[in-house]
């Protein structure tokens, strides 16, 4: 008795799991079936990003793009890089189009770099900046001691954990002798209203900035000249995914690869995604997708 209930359990069991299989077949259960190749074993595509503009733009772009393709794309706001590393390294996020390596991120990358992927540079030349109006006469990183009763020595910043934010103050500010000079950090977007109100006025102020960045096309702002390389060279900016990206979601890391934008190109999509709709960003994004109809194909080599 004992004998054919096992038997007959045995059975059941075979049944269920050629039903299962059988369904997944139906369905396209796997990365490289179903719909249009997207993520039909129901993954979700989880994507973190920075109040960063370029991260904002090209989030939402890629959200669009692989939503198209039948994934399901989660956006998932994260403060800072700090957080975004740790969230790739526990698998809490999949994916993440805005690293800045060798040098922006070299603290995060040391740390977590080994167990993760280095997906592609889809931008080669990033450099961090130090901007001011151009109606100003300092046209340095050596002058700006001199104008410091003008801007009460203060430098507006961004986020605390940028990158951006600990070359400022562990290696410029030193390097050209500001003591007694405080950098201001808040996040990108305050800094950017306080230049747009200043520029506004045609009042002074000093900002950390980076390119590639909208605010080039939209204030008049230029970046001061650093004889002492105190803001370093350019990094390229890197899509980063979890370990098991690669094997996770193959046909996008192949479309990543093929991802490259220009100072032109990603300074468009900036504009059409947070300035022209900046209430609804999807729309930007459909506007420049229709205004750029080979971009898509590029990616699929």
């Amino acid at each position: 008795m004992t004998m054919k209930k096992t038997k007959l359990g045995a059975a059941l069991v075979c049944v269920l799991a050629m039903v299962a299989t059988m369904a997944g077949c139906a369905t396209g259960n796997s990365e490289e079936g179903g719909g249009d190749g997207g993520s039909a074993d129901g993954k979700q595509l989880t994507i973190g990003y920075i109040n960063w503009d370029e991260d904002v733009a090209v989030t939402h772009l890629w959200k669009k793009v692989l939503e198209d393709k039948g994934y399901d794309v989660e956006m998932k706001q994260i403060a800072d890089a700090g957080p975004t590393f740790v969230g790739l390294d526990r698998g809490d996020i999949d994916l993440f189009f805005d690293a800045w390596l060798p040098a922006t991120h070299e603290t995060y990358w040391e740390k977590y770099g080994e167990d993760l992927t280095d997906i592609h540079t889809w931008y080669d030349e990033a450099p961090l900046t130090i901007a001011v109006p151009d109606y100003m006469d300092v046209k340095s990183l050596a002058d700006l001691k001199s104008i410091g009763d003008k801007v009460d020595k203060t430098i507006v910043g961004i986020e605390p954990g940028a990158g951006l934010t600990r070359t400022t103050k562990e290696s410029m500010m030193p390097e050209y002798g500001l003591d007694g000079w405080t950098l201001k950090t808040s996040s990108t977007a305050s800094m950017l209203a306080a230049l747009k109100k200043a520029t506004a006025a045609k009042q002074p102020i000093v900002v950390t900035l980076w390119r590639p960045h909208w605010a080039y096309t939209q204030f008049p702002i230029r970046d001061l000249k650093d004889p002492k390389g105190a803001m370093g060279e350019p990094d390229g900016i890197h899509a980063v995914g979890k370990q098991s990206f690669g094997e996770d979601f193959p046909k996008i890391a192949e479309m990543i690869k093929n991802f490259h934008l220009d100072d032109k190109t990603l300074g468009s999509l900036e504009k059409a995604v947070l300035i022209d709709n900046k209430d609804n960003p999807q729309k930007g994004v459909k506007e420049w997708l229709k205004a750029n109809p080979d971009f898509v194909k590029s990616l699929e080599g």
